[in-house]
């Protein structure tokens, strides 16, 4: 799939002093957005930014921050996990 995106000229003006390959940087914000939202997996992200293995898209995920979405049930289960833990 190809993907244009229209930007006011100002505004790619301004991204691109920023970033040197404008493509890739909205590439690679869109992989992380997409895992934060659990949209995408780990591996989605590494076939989508051409990571030559798991631990590439690993590195690159937590170098931006990026964690998957925890619900509310998930964390109360870890949680309860980890008083079973602290008691044992």
């Amino acid at each position: 799939m190809t993907l244009t995106l229209q930007l006011p000229d100002r505004i790619g003006t301004l991204l691109h002093t920023a970033w040197d390959d404008l493509p890739r940087a909205a590439l690679e914000s869109l992989a992380v957005e997409g895992y934060r939202s659990s949209r995408l997996s780990c591996a989605q992200v590494g076939e989508l930014l051409g990571h030559a293995s798991r631990w590439e898209s690993e590195d690159f995920l937590a170098a931006h921050g990026a964690w998957p979405a925890t619900t509310v049930e998930e964390f109360q289960s870890d949680m309860a996990t980890l008083d079973r833990l602290r008691r044992a």
